[in-house]
């Protein structure tokens, strides 16, 4: 009896407060998405820096024909320089350096050629136009600037560049874009919590003749309260699922079906991440619910 007669109540604050409740739905559903974007993009970084950060490596360029660099005085590298560099990556940074691999210029210009057959910006080059390197693979990708320090001004060596840098930029793009989500969630979630609050609050007011028989009878907070709470909680979770619901369809259609096809040598996140995402957004929501309906509840519910 007592479950039937809540149920009734809750659909019958559902149907006074029809418009109320969708605004609330919408707004938890914007809210969470936001919440839920902010996350994977987390999820897509630590997978990007996971599968990159231990491959990319450390290149040492080598002197060309008519550097301005002081180091380049000489002219193009000669043999004896190389010599010397690789005397230093085997012992003095030989517990650094995992692994060295030397790319001539005839190898860059191979290189080159595969990437712009019809020459770079239109014009020809040739294997003297091509720069020796060599590319380091770290024991650890955080040391860096040791290898930096030690090869950077020796005779020879032009440029040491970590290509980690490139992707820093990267990072750094979709760590700023993951805060904005975050930021546009709290102000969204703000936004639900005010507009839960609004809607039990009129949805105690239009039932004060009910709620007051209620107390009448000594029914207690909990019984009076509860179809109040279900009803701010069932609107939020509906919100959230649709916030899951929305986050699955974009990585299919524009993450797993669209850009991954483009770009198939990144890993990306799928529809796994979105559904191990969703129990955090489901509480989310019914906290969010529960608290604002309790405080608003204790107000003007009281027995």
């Amino acid at each position: 009896m007592r479950a039937q007669f809540i149920l009734g109540e809750l659909l019958t604050g559902l149907r006074r407060n029809l418009s109320m409740t969708i605004s609330v739905i919408l707004v938890t559903f914007v809210s969470l998405t936001f919440v839920g974007a902010a996350g994977l993009l987390q999820t897509q970084i630590g997978m990007l820096k996971d599968e990159w950060y231990d491959k990319v490596e450390v290149s040492v360029f080598l002197c060309p024909v008519d550097s301005p660099s002081p180091t380049c005085a000489v002219g193009e590298a000669t043999p004896e320089q190389m010599a010397s560099i690789e005397g230093v990556l085997d012992t003095e940074l030989g517990d650094e350096v995992e692994q060295v691999f030397f790319e001539s210029k005839e190898d860059a210009f191979e290189v080159f050629s595969e990437r712009y057959p019809d020459g770079y910006l239109g014009t020809p080059l040739t294997v003297d136009d091509m720069q020796a390197s060599f590319r380091l693979k770290l024991a650890n990708p955080e040391h860096y600037e040791i290898v930096n320090d030690v090869l950077t001004g020796r005779p020879g060596v032009e440029l040491v560049e970590d290509q980690r840098r490139i992707f820093d930029s990267l990072f750094l793009m979709l760590n700023r874009a993951s805060l904005l989500s975050a930021g546009l969630a709290g102000v969204m979630l703000l936004a639900a919590v005010l507009l839960i609050t609004t809607t039990i609050r009129l949805s105690a007011f239009s039932r004060r003749r009910e709620t007051g028989i209620m107390r009448l009878v000594g029914a207690s907070n909990l019984f009076i309260q509860l179809p109040f709470l279900l009803e701010g909680a069932i609107a939020a979770v509906i919100g959230a699922l649709l916030a899951i619901g929305g986050l699955w369809l974009g990585v299919k259609y524009l993450v797993t079906d669209w850009l991954s096809e483009s770009l198939s040598w990144v890993a990306y996140v799928s529809g796994g991440d979105v559904l191990r995402l969703a129990p955090v957004l489901i509480a989310i929501a019914f906290l969010l619910a529960a608290i604002s309906s309790f405080v608003t509840l204790n107000r003007y519910t009281r027995v």
